[in-house]
């Protein structure tokens, strides 16, 4: 059974996994996705894999949408049509870190991942949105932006002061 398994694993160009989630790019030339799926399958038979496919060269993982173009991957931010843009209304009586905690998700998620300038400008649009509908003042958010963005920024002139340092003395 792991014979079969390692076979395939030659083939895969990239795997990720997130708890029952997997997202694999494999290189068509070589394997299909039927064999990868027959091959997952095998592993325990109380284990079900089924295969999501591309939809106009795109695909959704996670909290994510995938667009392969010409220019090579291009991610924005993926939200199920279930998707409500409520979260805990500013004048509720619970505690304001509790409040903010979907906003500090939100800018984090749109600083770090590696979205396309047209995809951060939406999804700011989107949490700002969000922000007005749960009585949250704009410009606390907008704040709250800056101080992640600063934290960000202080956070890469660090590292890029410790790849230095040890430049100096390796």
């Amino acid at each position: 059974m792991h014979s079969v398994i390692i076979v395939c694993i030659v083939c895969i160009v990239y795997y990720e996994r997130y708890v029952d989630d997997i997202f694999i790019i494999f290189d068509t030339s070589r394997i299909n996705e039927e064999t990868i799926k027959d091959n997952m399958n095998s592993i325990d038979e109380h284990l079900e894999f089924k295969i999501t496919e591309e939809t106009n060269n795109s695909i959704n993982y996670l909290d994510m949408t995938f667009n392969r173009s010409t220019d090579g991957m291009k991610i924005s931010i993926y939200r199920k049509p279930t998707s409500t843009n409520i979260t805990i209304q500013h004048i509720s009586n619970h505690p304001q870190d509790h409040k903010d905690a979907a906003y500090r998700y939100y800018i984090n998620r749109m600083i770090t991942l590696p979205n396309a300038e047209r995809a951060r400008i939406q999804e700011r649009k989107y949490m700002l949105s969000t922000a007005q509908h749960n009585g949250f003042p704009t410009h606390k958010i907008i704040d709250m932006e800056k101080k992640e963005l600063r934290i960000e920024t202080n956070d890469l002139k660090q590292m890029k002061h410790k790849k230095n340092k040890y430049r100096k003395n390796g």
